[in-house]
This record gives structure tokens, sequence and C-alpha cells, in this order.
């Protein structure tokens, strides 16, 4: 695991020789012109000097600090300030307990242990990973909206008509049909539901996640099935092991129910209330979320609508939109253990590609084996099946299996009415 600012002896008496011995260059009162020229550090002392630099909360405040001089430089890069400054901004990057950085060009990896860096080389690499890692999280591109792929929800009422994969597309209607998510029926109003997605990629950063609540337009009096609040977790899959080197994700897709201790959460979100309009609402997280492990969870608290057929309580979303910022390809994570651990990777090659650059993947793994390929295979697969959803709403007049159509409309839910006009 991490290690803290490094106060140890021996670091310490390293530190201190070399200012000793390099301290005394350009930047020291004998190699001043004149009088009122110090060096900071050699007049603080290493450990002052440590607690000092310790409070910058700017990663480019540490940057300049290491242009000071060759002393500076050494001094901020083995104290791990950088690091250790990622840790308190992000406290989800005590999970990566493993760096290994990957050279395409020369076909070489370089493996880092974080916290058991020994010398000067490794305690340099571990400095520039985590210098270019803060400055990808902290990119202000956060306008970009993430891919999700449906995992579970806790409940479905009319299944496939009503399912989670409704709510990834932004409109309330396709051709006519109902497009939304709707929860079973409950008679308890304070009765929750659950939404479970996997983003585009394992490692990301969230800033703020959307949601549109569906107006049911086809019923008297437009009601909307609204939660009365919501709050969101953030996460991995755990692991499911079999055999003694065996590790399989435990994520399965295509809308299936899940159960929750299937995943692990590193952030949860405050509880956002929510309003009962027929808009996109969005909710800004309070800091922006390194999300490792790639899985999102809506919790969606409360329910304010009836259904007046049944008098059964209902939750239906229409949209759901993630807003963020991938770090792949230039950062990826892999196996990822039961307790959180990860290995981080990097790409130092891809910060300096074209946009239209090829996906990096894992030594020995194929492009289309790795995780991120799988979820565009994944996209593709509800593209075809919505797809499939329009050319049955244009046959209805064309005999089908009925099959097909299991979750029909139906006896409870939100029941449509505008069947009988297609």
């Amino acid at each position: 695991m991490f290690r803290p600012v490094v106060d140890s002896q021996s670091l310490n008496e390293e530190n201190r020789q070399f200012l000793g011995e390099e301290a005394m260059g350009e930047n020291s009162p004998q190699a001043a012109d004149s009088g009122d020229r110090f060096d900071f550090l050699r007049l603080l002392g290493v450990d002052t000097s440590s607690v000092v630099l310790s409070r910058l909360d700017d990663p480019a405040d540490i940057a300049r600090a290491c242009s000071v001089s060759r002393a500076w430089r050494r001094f901020v890069v083995m104290n791990g300030f950088c690091k250790n400054l990622c840790l308190r901004m992000f406290p989800e990057v005590s999970n990566l307990t493993r760096i290994i950085e990957v050279r395409s060009s020369s076909d070489s990896t370089a493996e880092i242990v974080c916290g058991s860096s020994v010398n000067w080389e490794d305690y340099l690499r571990e400095h520039r990973i985590y210098t270019c890692l803060v400055r990808r999280i902290m990119c202000t591109e956060s306008g970009r909206e993430i891919l999700l792929d449906p995992v579970s929800a806790s409940s479905t009422d009319n299944y496939p008509d009503e399912s989670i994969e409704n709510t990834l597309e932004p409109s309330d209607r396709i051709h006519l049909t109902p497009s939304y998510w709707s929860s079973a029926g409950s008679r308890d109003p304070e009765a929750p539901e659950t939404l479970i997605y996997t983003l585009s990629s394992r490692l990301c950063v969230i800033h703020e996640i959307k949601l549109r609540p569906f107006q049911a337009y086809f019923q008297y009096g437009d009601p909307i099935y609204s939660a009365k609040a919501v709050r969101f977790k953030i996460g991995y899959s755990k692991p499911k092991t079999e055999g003694p080197d065996m590790i399989i994700p435990s994520v399965c897709f295509g809308g299936e129910q899940t159960s929750l201790n299937d995943f692990a959460w590193t952030y949860i979100s405050p509880v956002f209330q929510m309003e009962q309009v027929n808009a996109l609402q969005s909710f800004k997280l309070p800091r922006p979320v390194l999300c490792i492990g790639g899985v999102l969870q809506i919790e969606l608290l409360g329910r304010v609508q009836q259904q007046e057929m049944d008098n059964l309580y209902y939750i239906c979303v229409c949209h759901v939109r993630v807003i963020g910022n991938l770090l792949f390809p230039e950062f990826d994570v892999d196996s990822i253990n039961a307790d959180g651990e990860a290995e981080l990777w990097y790409y130092p090659e891809e910060v300096t590609m074209a946009s239209g650059r090829e996906t990096a993947t894992l030594p020995g793994e194929s492009k289309a084996e790795g995780y991120s390929g799988w979820l565009s295979f994944a996209e593709r697969m509800r593209q075809m099946r919505q797809r499939a959803t329009l050319l049955h709403a244009f046959l209805r007049n064309v005999p089908y299996d009925n099959d097909l159509n299991d979750g029909g409309s139906g006896s409870g839910g939100v029941d449509s009415d505008e069947d009988e006009f297609l």
C-alpha cells in the first residue's frame, strides 16, 4: 500500500547529504550575488521543508517547485509530494498498489510496487506517472459523455418493454413507442430501487450524473413517475475465483438481475433531492470521482406517484447520462482483487498519438479480448436489439412469434394505451 510523506531516517539522511552537496550551488547564500538570496530548503532543513511542501494543494505548484533547481527537484521527487497530493485529492488512488509502465516502441515494461522505490530511477518514474495521472484526472474536459451499458435493475415491471436498456435513449419515445424503465409497483412509497451500469472504461473520472424521470403522456393527467431522492455509488465488480488462479468478473450483461453483494463501492455520494419534472436533472458530485472498476449504481430513494388503475407507487426513468472524462488509453487498470487493489497500467506513448489511435491492450491480450473492447461489442448488440424493436413496431401486422413479446402490456405497471392506436 501507499506510504505517507517519506520521513524515514535513511531517506532523510540521503536528503540531508544531497542538500549538503548540491544546495550549495547557485541557489545558496554563498553563491548569491547579493546578501538577500538563500536556498529555502537548506535554510529550513529537511523536516520543516517536508512539512511546508506537503501543504501544497495544486499539482502546478509542485511542478514549479521541481523547476527551481536540481536539489529541489530531487527533494520533491524522493519525498513523493505529487503522489501524496493525488491521494489527498482522490482517495480512490489508494487502491492502485502497483504501477506498470508499458512502452510499445521498445517492447518493454517497468513495474513499480507503490511505496517500495529504492533508487532514483524508480522515484523519478513514480513521480512522472503520478504527475501525469493527477493532470488527467483534473482535466477540464468535463462535458464529455461517458457511454453506459446496463447490467441490472432491482425490479422491472414489464420486461423487456420497460427494461433498463431503454434508459440509454435520450428520447421518451421511439417511433411513437414509449421508451423508459419502470419499477415494479409497491404500496410502500419509501420502497427504493437500484439501477446498475458499467461504464465504457474501467478507469475514468465522473463529474456529474443526469437523470430524466418519465412522464406518462399516455395516462390521464400526464403523471411523472420520479423518485423523491437519488444517491450514486461508484466501484467495481468483485471477482469470483474458480481454482487457485482463475478470476472471472461477476458482472452479467443483458439486464438480468444480480446480487448487490457482487459489487464493492469505493465512493458513495450524498443524497440529492429529485424534482418531479419532465426534464434532464443534473446532479453534480461534490468533487470529481476517480472510478476504478467502471461500475455505477443509481439508488432511487422513495416514490411520489401512484398509478390510478392499481393504486401502486412506481418509479420510471426515461434517460441516464454520465458526464466526465476517460483516462483510457493513456491509463488502464487490471487485476482488481477482492480487496479492491488494482494494477495501474501507464502507456506514455499514447499521449502523443492522434485521436484516431488504436486501443492499447495489455501484453498477451488481443484488442478483441480487452475489457473496453467487450463493452464496445455490448454497445453494438444493444443497438441491434433496438433496431429489432423498431422493426417489430413497423411490422405489427405481420405474424410473429409470441415469445418475442413476452412482456406484453400485462397487468399492473405503467400501462400504455397507445397500442390500440397503432
